[in-house]
């Protein structure tokens, strides 16, 4: 793990890069803060195709449809196509119908964004009312929400309707002045009102996207980096999928954070998380680490 910046790569270190053939990257946080591109960004994206380096985009974040994310990217300089993209609306799409293939009316917290990804996949979202009963129900960051539908959320998790969440994250990143409240607290307001939990919570730390990007390139779970701000999600996803996990300091984690995680993994034999591979100030060092070790 590079916990000094300055640090030359060890033997070991260098030979795990060295292997790397696509790099899976979080977004929001990592490539981006915001409505904001980080200035290294598209000379790191620039590195790795020289480099021979495919890359993907993964987020925990629900709220766009894979052409909204499309467009904002291609908003910010960044040309990327469906291939490039994997988010949580795709896996609980995928979840459902492979659960529940009879399913097909969804009560929905999520954006009209999101919800139009659920249609787009041939399912119809239920109305706030009692009498239209789905056969899902799933929640998400929903930057829309309203009160009545919330509580209409949690009617619906204490009637034992199947249940799931598109991602654990607590907060969003942002660059405003406030908090952005995410799936996972909205999780744990309807567990405190209702008593029940998502009976799955897809997105990272689930390895099913990068378990996806592998098969899709055909490659071993090592020769892929999980790059993201986050431990508990984006680190975690890399661990439990066996890939390369890289912690950038451009979003939520501090370096004090991670190095809290480092410590206690080594003297504690269950760690509540394990530490990242790496820990970087940005892409911009993690393209760096990458062009050395490759050359």
């Amino acid at each position: 793990m590079k916990e000094d910046y300055n640090k030359e790569l060890t033997p070991e270190m260098r030979a795990k890069l060295a292997r790397i053939k696509h790099v899976a990257l979080d977004m929001d946080g990592t490539i981006y803060l915001g409505k904001n591109i980080f200035p290294y960004t598209i000379g790191f994206l620039d590195d790795l195709k020289k480099a021979g380096i495919g890359y993907s985009f993964l987020t925990n974040n629900p709220t766009s449809s894979v052409a909204d994310y499309l467009k904002k990217l291609e908003g910010m300089g960044i040309h990327a196509d469906e291939g490039n993209m994997y988010t949580t609306s795709l896996a609980a799409i995928d979840y459902i119908k492979e659960k529940w293939p009879d399913a097909k009316r969804l009560y929905m917290l999520g954006t009209p964004s999101m919800v139009s990804q659920f249609e787009k996949a041939g399912f119809e979202s239920c109305a706030d009312d009692e009498n239209d009963v789905p056969d899902v129900l799933v929640v998400a960051f929903d930057t829309t929400l309203t009160y009545s539908r919330l509580c209409r959320a949690a009617w619906w998790a204490s009637q034992g309707v199947p249940y799931v969440a598109t991602n654990p994250d607590r907060v969003c990143p942002t660059d405003r002045k406030t908090i952005l409240v995410d799936c996972g607290s909205l999780q744990k307001c309807i567990e405190h009102a209702t008593g029940r939990k998502p009976d799955i919570v897809l997105g990272k730390p689930d390895p099913t996207m990068l378990d996806g990007i592998r098969h899709r390139h055909g490659l071993e779970a090592d020769e892929i980096i999980m790059a993201g701000d986050r431990i508990y999600t984006d680190t975690a996803m890399a661990h439990n999928a066996g890939a390369v996990g890289v912690l950038v300091l451009s979003g939520e984690t501090t370096l004090d954070t991670a190095l809290k995680v480092a410590e206690d993994a080594r003297n504690n034999p269950a760690p509540e998380f394990f530490p990242p591979d790496f820990i970087v100030r940005d892409v911009r060092e993690l393209g760096d680490l990458l062009i050395e070790a490759h050359s």
